[in-house]
């Protein structure tokens, strides 16, 4: 099983329509019913990530029957579709509308995301900005780029290595239980400047792009992190879990760093983590 040009062309295609139709009509015109609470006040959902996924599944399951697809929005529904993507010969996970809180706030950062996975492996990633029409499009073994709005593209390279004191990054510890959420808190204090998007989507777009040194994750659902990890891995930065195993397609514990190479990686393991 292989996934051709032309299947990556579709996806872009699928995605961008999705923005255009469902995603950005709704954009800070939202009324109080378009938007609910799932687990608490800072995770939402929209109709637009309702509708986007909808219509991406949709065109997914037209022309490829037979693939699993894994939808954010349609996880609470069967969640053994997680589990399955270690395994599944062809897979499709969806991230509709990643930083959906940003999105209902009417903040510009927020974006779409789809992986492809064939038997375990992440071997395609898009990360589509519907408000700029910027998409980061990576393919396993080919690289990552960046593509504008006007068709001009250009290849991803993470940042250089750099000192602890000179790092740019974020690690999402909001999400985290204490001790981890206030240990990890208080050591970004030791690094130059420390960003929190609250949208993996942005994260792993800035980290690609060399425009962030690190980011950092404990909560590891598909839909959050496949696209970007591979994007991140294609611009020649390196990913592990925090015990320093990969990750793979199917995992939803162990956290993540993402930082320019391994001997970076273990320093934020070691002074930001703290572990």
């Amino acid at each position: 099983m292989t996934i051709a040009d032309q299947d990556i062309l579709f996806l872009g295609d699928c995605v961008k329509e999705a923005a255009r139709v469902e995603i950005l009509p709704r954009f800070r015109n939202l009324g109080t019913a378009d938007v609910s609470e799932k687990t608490s006040a800072i995770d939402v959902v929209t109709q637009a990530d309702l509708l986007a996924e909808h219509r991406i599944t949709a065109a997914l399951k037209e022309r490829f029957p037979a693939a699993l697809v894994v939808g954010e929005e349609a996880y609470d529904a069967d969640r053994s579709v997680v589990p399955a993507l270690a395994d599944a010969e062809l897979a499709f996970v969806i991230d509709p509308v990643d930083g959906t809180f940003n999105f209902a706030a009417g903040l510009p950062v927020f974006g779409t995301m789809l992986a492809v996975t064939i038997r375990g492996e992440t071997v395609a990633g898009i990360i589509h900005d519907p408000v700029l029409g910027d998409t980061v499009t990576a393919i396993k073994g080919a690289g990552a780029f960046l593509t504008r709005q006007d068709g001009q593209s250009t290849r991803l390279r993470v940042a250089e290595p750099a000192s602890l004191s000179q790092m740019v990054g974020g690690i999402s510890w909001g999400h985290m239980d204490d001790p981890d959420r206030s240990r990890i808190a208080a050591n970004m204090a030791k690094i130059k400047m420390s960003f929190a998007f609250n949208c993996s989507a942005y994260e792993y777009w800035m980290v690609a792009s060399g425009k962030l040194h690190f980011i950092g994750h404990a909560k590891l659902m598909p839909w959050d992190h496949l696209a970007g990890v591979l994007a991140h891995q294609e611009a020649g930065g390196h990913t592990a879990k925090f015990d320093g195993t990969p990750y793979r397609p199917g995992e939803t514990t162990g956290g993540i760093i993402s930082a320019p190479d391994r001997e970076s990686w273990q320093l934020i393991r070691r002074e930001i983590i703290g572990i």
